[in-house]
């Protein structure tokens, strides 16, 4: 699956936040927009977080 469908699915329930350290690690963080419950997700590439997120959000395994 593509980065924009994942990117896509995570935004329609929930906001973001997407940082990169000093040190070249990736924090997206999401905020549930009905729960206001937020979870973090730290790896070494976007395509990695965005994964994370996606699989936990909307319950899917992707495919790679």
């Amino acid at each position: 699956m593509r980065n924009a469908t994942k990117l896509k699915s995570i935004l329609r329930k929930s906001d973001i936040d997407i940082s990169l350290s000093d040190d070249n690690i990736f924090t997206l963080v999401t905020i549930d927009k009905k729960t206001m419950k937020d979870e973090t997700f730290t790896g070494k590439s976007f395509s990695e977080i965005l994964t994370k997120a996606y699989s936990k959000i909307c319950g899917k395994k992707s495919k790679r």
